[in-house]
C-alpha cells in the first residue's frame, strides 16, 4: 500500500524526528538519497557523474537546501554543479557553503535565462519550492521551468515538482515538469493525483525515518498487487453460483443495447456466480452471453440478487432507474449507479438508502451533479470526489486518468482515506470501457466486498486489463473485459 499524508502531518512528523537527531541530520539524509538518484540518472543519460553538468534551481526553503547539499555531493564526484539562486539572500546558508567548498558555483536567474546554462546541462534539479508552496511558480522562477522543459535534459524534482499543490494535486499556475521526483519520508497527494501527478514523472520514495511519527490513517492510499490479492473474492468448497454472488444489471436501451452487453461482460468476468439482466436489450445480451439470466419484466421480476448495477446506456428510462432503487431498498442490497443513472436517480432517494451505494461518474457527470464546470472537477479531483461522497452519502468512484474512490464521512465526521488507483491508462479512453467497469465492480459488490473495496479492486483490475489488452495498440471495451480473467489470475497467483 502506498500512503500519502498532508503537509501538516508530514511537518509534525519531521519535527518529532528532528528533535531526536543532531541538527541538520534529517536534511543530510534527504540530500544523500537525492544525490544517489541524481547519480543514477546521470549514469544513464551522461554515462558518468564525473565531468557531467548539473544545474540546481534553488529556492529559499528546505527543498533548496536539499538540492544544495545533494549538489555538493555530486561536485565532490567531479560533476560541474551550478546553483541558480531564485532568492540569493534566502538560500540555505549551510547548503550553499557546502556547495562552494565542493567547487560548485552560483548563478543568478537572469544569467540562467539569458545564457545557455540550462540548455547545456545533463541534469536539472528542481529545488525551487517545497511542500508549502501555493499558487504556481513565481514570476522570477517560471522562466527557469520553461527553459528546463525545452532543454531536453533530465529533470529531477525535490520532494515534488515546484508549483503544484502538495495536498490536492492541483496546478494553479506555471509548474516544473519532472522526469523523476525524489520524495522523502512519505508520498504527498500531489504525487498520486492528476493533474500534478502527470508533472511528477516517475516517483522514488526515500526513507528518512518518519514512519514512527506518521499516524495510522493517511489522507490517501493506493492499492498494490498484494493488497488487491487479499481482497479478491475466492469461491470455497461449499460455493455455488448463488453463494458466489448474483448481480443484477439494469442497463441498455433500444438506442444503446451495447451498454448492456458490455456491462454484462464485465460482470461475468468479474467473478459473479450469476448475472441477471433486466432491460430492453435482452436479445443482444443473450446473443453474446447466453449464460445470462434474462428477464424482460423489469427489475421487480428479475429475481434475487446481491447487488444491482443501474444506468449504463439507460437513455431517458427514469422508470427503470427508480424501480431498481426501490427494489434494492426493499432488499437492502448494494447499488452501483453509473452513466444515465446518475442523471436520472433522485438525489434524496440515494441519500436515504441504508445499504451501500456506489456512484461512478466521470468528470463531466460529476460536474453536473455538483453544479460546476467540468474544468473545475478536473483541476480539483480530490475535492470533487470528497464533496460528492458527502453530498450523496455514498461512495464515489470518480473516473479519470487517476481514478479516485472516496467513502462518505462517518457519523463522527471523519472518513476513510481516499483510494487512488495507480493502474489507469489512456487506452481506457474508449467508448464502453465505463460500462465494463460498472459490471466488473458490480460483481465485486455482489461477492460481498464493501463499496470502497469493490470500487478500488474494480478500477485496479480494469486498468491492468486495458494495459494487457492494448500492449501498445488500439483496443475496444470488449477487449478490456476479455483480459480481466488473465489479470485476476496473475494477481491471485502473485505473478
Amino acid at each position: 500500500m502506498r500512503s500519502a499524508y498532508s503537509v501538516e502531518t508530514v511537518r509534525a512528523a519531521e519535527r518529532e524526528l528532528m528533535a531526536r537527531l543532531p541538527e541538520g541530520a534529517l536534511m543530510q539524509r534527504a540530500a544523500a538519497g537525492l544525490a544517489a538518484a541524481c547519480a543514477q540518472v546521470l549514469g544513464r543519460t551522461a554515462g558518468r557523474v564525473y565531468g557531467s553538468r548539473v544545474v540546481l534551481l534553488v529556492g529559499s526553503g528546505d527543498n533548496g537546501g536539499d538540492a544544495l547539499y545533494a549538489g555538493a555531493r555530486l561536485a565532490k564526484r567531479g560533476a560541474g554543479v551550478t546553483a541558480v539562486l531564485t532568492a540569493p539572500e534566502k538560500a540555505h546558508p549551510g547548503g550553499l557553503a557546502a556547495l562552494r567548498r565542493a567547487g560548485g558555483r552560483e548563478a543568478s536567474t537572469a544569467e540562467a535565462v539569458t545564457s545557455r546554462l540550462i540548455e547545456a546541462a545533463d541534469l536539472v534539479v528542481d529545488g525551487v519550492v517545497g511542500i508549502g508552496g501555493h499558487g504556481g511558480l513565481r514570476e522570477n522562477a517560471a522562466p527557469l521551468a520553461e527553459r528546463a522543459a525545452a532543454a531536453g535534459a533530465a529533470v529531477i524534482a525535490v520532494d515534488l515538482p515546484s508549483g503544484v499543490e502538495a495536498d490536492t494535486g492541483e496546478v494553479r499556475g506555471p509548474a516544473v515538469r519532472a522526469d523523476l521526483t525524489v520524495t522523502f519520508g512519505t508520498h504527498k497527494a500531489a504525487l498520486l493525483i492528476d493533474p500534478a501527478r502527470e508533472l511528477a514523472g516517475a516517483v522514488r520514495l526515500v526513507d528518512i525515518g518518519l514512519d514512527p511519527w506518521l499516524p495510522e490513517r493517511p489522507e490517501l492510499e493506493a492499492l498494490q498487487h498484494a493488497d488487491v490479492a487479499r481482497l479478491l473474492p475466492r469461491p470455497g468448497a461449499e460455493s455455488d453460483k448463488y453463494r458466489r454472488g448474483v448481480v443484477g444489471i439494469a442497463a441498455g436501451s433500444t438506442r444503446y443495447p451495447g451498454a448492456a452487453v458490455l456491462a454484462v461482460a464485465g460482470a461475468l468476468r468479474g467473478g459473479a456466480g450469476a448475472v441477471r439482466y433486466a432491460g430492453p436489450a435482452g436479445d443482444a445480451v443473450l446473443a453474446r452471453h447466453p449464460e445470462t439470466l434474462v428477464n424482460d419484466g423489469g427489475p421487480r421480476r428479475a429475481g434475487r440478487v446481491q447487488a444491482w448495477v443501474v444506468g449504463p446506456g439507460a437513455g431517458d428510462d427514469a422508470d427503470t432507474v427508480a424501480q431498481v432503487l426501490e427494489v434494492a431498498g426493499e432488499a437492502d442490497v448494494p447499488v452501483l449507479i453509473d452513466a444515465d443513472g446518475l442523471r436520472l436517480a433522485d438525489p434524496e432517494v440515494v441519500r436515504s438508502r441504508t445499504a451501500p451505494t456506489l456512484l461512478t461518474p466521470h468528470a463531466g457527470e460529476a460536474a453536473a451533479l455538483l453544479g460546476v464546470d467540468r474544468a473545475e472537477v478536473e483541476s480539483a479531483r480530490l475535492a470533487a470526489a470528497r464533496e460528492l461522497a458527502g453530498r450523496y452519502r455514498a461512495t464515489v468512484l470518480l473516473k479519470g486518468a487517476t481514478t479516485l474512490v472516496a467513502a462518505p464521512p462517518g457519523e463522527d465526521g471523519t472518513a476513510l482515506p481516499v483510494r487512488v488507483n495507480p493502474t489507469g491508462t489512456p487506452w481506457l479512453a474508449t467508448a464502453g470501457s465505463g460500462d465494463v467497469l460498472s459490471g466488473l465492480t458490480g460483481s465485486l459488490l455482489a461477492s460481498g466486498l464493501s463499496a470502497r473495496d469493490a470500487g478500488s479492486v474494480g478500477a485496479y483490475l480494469h486498468g491492468l486489463a486495458a494495459r494487457r489488452a492494448a500492449a501498445g495498440a488500439p483496443i475496444a471495451a470488449q477487449d478490456v473485459a476479455s483480459a480481466v480473467p488473465d489479470v485476476w489470475r496473475d494477481i491471485a497467483s502473485g505473478t
